[in-house]
């Protein structure tokens, strides 16, 4: 493993990945993408390049790790997909920093606004 220590279990996956991981699949939850569009999605949030050294190994634990899908768009380019498996890891991340986010009702309501201002 790259980045990720050892994991065990579907829920545990999610709690382990780091940062950049999962930094990886919520881009991800947008649409399947090839390797350069999520490099460009991932530079553009941390406004700074993204080494393909970091990148294609993490892709690759991810695939291993059932959170992702690799697929062949043609001969040089592959595809990644979000697995039912990633996107509950993305939500179960929600879930938990919702959890100790929300405290009262105003914040519940600055969440609401956040959601509502970005659909």
């Amino acid at each position: 493993m790259s980045e990720a220590q050892s994991i065990t279990g579907s829920q545990g996956i999610a709690r382990e990945l780091t940062a950049f991981q999962t930094n990886i699949l919520t881009v991800l939850t947008k649409e399947p993408m090839y390797g350069l569009a999520i490099k460009r999605e991932l530079e553009a949030y941390y406004g700074t390049e993204v080494n393909h050294g970091r990148l294609y190994p993490n892709l690759d634990e991810l695939v291993e790790l059932g959170l992702v899908e690799k697929s062949q768009l043609d001969k040089r380019t592959n595809q990644y997909e979000l697995t039912e498996d990633g996107y509950a890891a993305v939500l179960d991340g929600l879930e938990w920093a919702f959890s100790k986010l929300v405290t009262d009702e105003g914040r519940a309501e600055e969440l609401h606004e956040l959601v509502d201002g970005s659909l």
